[in-house]
């Protein structure tokens, strides 16, 4: 007997219909129209092998300043773990210092939970956290030991080349990298920025 489809199965099948369904820009207050550079990273990154674990575990996106890698950024670590994360989910974004974490992705999570019905609903928010049902949206400093021994679906890092040091940037990635079948480390940098 074939298995029904569902609306997740659907959705897994093409990420790029759960955001321009779901997600609302809070800018807008419309549905997310992504661009085709989008559309495209998308088709890529949430690709599976036959054992359900992400192809492409490191993930860059990298744009010209001022194009929307943020709220990209945003839309990705919502999308991965709404679809992709399994029993409680947990994303991690991480900046260079602790205002900056919870002042980029992580506002633009927020800002897109709340604008967003599907989601809104179900979200407990707070500065550093975004709750959904079961899934934790957690924004840390680079100061990384505070995720030792986290297992997580995803750490996003705002602007890696911005880490107070390369030490800092090694220790965070490693410390970071999580161990789920939907695990990816992904970075939005400005086109031109060093990793």
């Amino acid at each position: 007997m074939k298995r029904r489809r569902t609306t997740l199965d659907r959705w897994r099948a093409d990420p790029a219909a759960f955001i321009e369904h779901c997600l609302i820009d809070p800018e807008t207050s419309k549905p997310f129209v992504l661009l085709d550079a989008e559309r495209e990273f998308l088709k890529h990154a949430f690709k599976l092998d036959e054992s359900g674990r992400l192809l492409y575990p490191e993930q860059v996106y990298a744009c010209p300043k001022k194009s929307g890698k943020t709220t990209f950024a945003a839309i990705y670590t919502i999308s991965l773990v709404m679809l992709f994360g399994g029993t409680f989910p947990e994303a991690i974004v991480c900046a260079n210092d602790y205002e900056q974490s919870v002042g980029r992705v992580h506002q633009a999570i927020r800002r897109i939970v709340e604008c967003s019905p599907m989601l809104a609903a179900s979200a407990k928010i707070t500065a550093d956290k975004v709750m959904l049902a079961d899934a934790a949206i957690l924004a840390i400093p680079s100061d990384y030991a505070s995720a030792a021994g986290s297992n997580q679906n995803i750490a996003v890092f705002d602007e890696l080349w911005a880490f107070a040091s390369e030490r800092a940037r090694r220790s965070a990635v490693g410390t970071l990298s999580g161990t789920r079948a939907a695990s990816t480390f992904s970075s939005a940098v400005s086109v031109g920025s060093r990793l």
